[in-house]
Order: C-alpha cells, then structure tokens, then sequence
C-alpha cells in the first residue's frame, strides 16, 4: 500500500504527500460549511476535531458507539493495518491511527468529502500511514486487491443497504486472521454470515455494532489410502 496506489480507476496518493498538501486550504472550506464535527476520542490525535459535511448518508460513528469499539479492538491495532470502507469524515480509520494502527486505507466516492479526508491527515501529519481513495468501495473491491488488511471497517449508509454485496467482495483483501466492524440498523438482521465469527457484540436503540473475527479455512482433510 506504499506509495501511489493505481486502482484502475485512479491513482491516489498518500494523503500526507504533496497532493493533499496543495489541497489542504480548500478542504476546510467545503468540509466545514457541514453540520458540525466529530472528534477523536483516544490515543496521539486525542480531541481533534474533523468536519461533517452536509452529505445525504453522512453518518459518523458516535462517541459512545467509538469508544466502545475501541475498547473491543486495543490489543489489535499496534501495527495493524486498516481498511476503512464507506470512510465518511475518516474517523473510524483516523482513530486507529491515533491508537497505533501502522496503515490505513481509506475508500470514499463523494468527492469533497474524500478531500476533506486527505486534509484531515495532512493537518495531522499522517504522513504515508495514510492513503485515500475516492472510489466507489464495490467496484474498488471488485478490483484486484491493494494488499491484505488486518481490521475492516464496515459502516455504509444505511438507506445504501450494500452490507451482503461489501461481505461478499471482501475476502481477497483479508488476513487469514483478520477483523470486521460492523455497523447497522438495530433491526438488520444477519450480521456479518457465513465464514465470520462473532467476537462482540452491543446495541442502542437505532445501531447494532459488531465486531467478527474471520473464520479459519477449514484443513482438507486428505482421503484415507
């Protein structure tokens, strides 16, 4: 994932490069005429703030539902790497950096809020720890994979409905170990199917949260002589 990453559809740098250096005074501007912030909650970047912009779907991850999560993955992110689908303000992936993740990738299709995300990493200071896409997540899946993640993170727009076709497509960018957060509706049914275990789970009124671990590829077993 270093260096340029050529998805067939664009080439994206790392977002701390000198790409998202030179877009870095317009982020602000079109991230922030948004409808408020959300903020890092834990670890190096504790309390930064980062834009929600004014997007149908924009949905960040709350606090509580954050602080949660984390708390579930702490001895999984020192040197991890991330994959931050349907990455919205960022903050999912943003946090496990802040936390000791070594890499994130961040797939976002709207673009001014996919610039917004290069230009929270380059007033952090990110560096090549960070990459941004702005692709459609699905046809990025679809592609051949960038290399394999430890952590996913999976929290579309819930009215995109896209949890089964984004499951589907995973597998060849995983771990043979690796780790999804899930987050839907309180009434989705189904969590994260076949080949994902259940490792945690919590709910609020409105939001389910899961975190799965991948199931481990069951040994052939060889037939008797």
């Amino acid at each position: 994932m270093r260096g340029h990453v050529n998805t067939g559809l664009f080439i994206t740098r790392p977002a701390g490069g000198a790409t998202a250096a030179r877009r870095g005074a317009g982020l602000s501007r079109s991230a922030g005429a948004g409808t408020g912030s959300v903020r890092i909650i834990g670890g190096n970047w504790r309390g930064t703030r980062l834009p929600v912009a004014d997007v149908p779907g924009l949905r960040p991850t709350s606090d509580r539902a954050r602080e949660t999560l984390f708390n579930w993955l702490a001895p999984l992110l020192p040197g991890a790497r991330v994959l931050d689908l349907y990455a919205g303000t960022g903050v999912l992936g943003l946090e496990a950096l802040s936390r000791g993740a070594a890499e994130a990738l961040f797939v976002e299709r709207d673009p001014a809020v996919a610039m917004a995300i290069e230009g929270a990493c380059e007033r952090l200071g990110a560096g090549t720890q960070a990459h941004v896409v702005r692709a459609d997540a699905l046809k990025l899946l679809a592609l051949p994979a960038h290399g394999r993640f430890d952590i996913v993170f999976l929290d579309p727009p819930f009215a995109a409905d896209a949890w089964a076709p984004t499951l589907a497509a995973l597998p060849p960018w995983l771990t043979p170990g690796a780790w999804l957060y899930l987050e839907a509706p309180a009434a989705r049914t189904g969590g994260a199917g076949a080949g994902w275990l259940l490792h945690r789970e919590a709910s609020s009124r409105d939001v389910r949260q899961g975190l799965y671990r991948r199931a481990p590829t069951p040994t052939p077993v060889p037939p008797r002589p």
